[in-house]
């Protein structure tokens, strides 16, 4: 056995397969009407369907091949995500409630930059956040975001697993860390309650 095969890496499936194309093969019609100044970072080419994700400076897609958009979120609202080696898998959350996804990127392209991109444009995007914890169902998240393309920042309050927006103890610290925010980001402040 050579030393490069003791060291090969497995998946789930069995050892690693050469990807049969490059991630940066996207064809033209899954690049039509990216925005003047837009850049794709990184791309894939998932293997269930042979749908694109392209990740451009700006925003996360999901094309068909003949350039069919399937997904197109911003990066501002994109919450989560998680790349898992094992399974070859992306997954991503977002913060408006839109349907989570999950792309394998192993056979066909390979991740390529996928993982590493998808980080950095998620993480470009937040500007501050606090939690807001009163315990156990009675969490929160405020965050302010930028929007990549224009550079407006955007609020986002996520209710964590089984808070009430009705707690008023809750709604109170939100309240607070929502103020808190928007001073240190020079925000317009909250209008005032009579």
């Amino acid at each position: 056995m050579a030393l490069r095969d003791r060291f090969r890496r497995k998946t789930l499936d069995g050892p690693v397969v050469r990807p049969e194309e490059r991630p940066d093969d996207v064809p033209r019609a899954v690049l039509a009407d990216l925005g003047r100044g837009e850049q794709v970072l990184a791309s894939a080419r998932e293997d269930d369907g042979g749908r694109w994700v392209v990740l451009t400076t700006w925003r996360l897609l999901e094309r068909t091949p003949e350039g069919e958009t399937l997904l197109d979120r911003p990066w501002h609202l994109v919450d989560t995500g998680a790349w898992d080696p094992e399974a070859w898998t992306l997954s991503v959350s977002f913060v408006d409630g839109h349907e989570p996804r999950g792309w394998r990127l192993q056979r066909l392209t390979g991740p390529g930059r996928v993982a590493g991109v998808f980080r950095d444009r998620t993480t470009a995007s937040v500007v501050l956040t606090r939690a807001v914890d009163l315990g156990p169902r009675r969490t929160a998240r405020v965050t302010v975001r930028k929007v990549l393309r224009t550079r407006e920042l955007r609020e986002q309050v996520i209710l964590g697993h089984g808070a009430r927006a009705g707690d008023p103890d809750l709604a109170a610290r939100v309240l607070a860390a929502r103020q808190e925010l928007r001073d240190q980001t020079g925000m317009d402040p909250l209008p005032q309650r009579p």
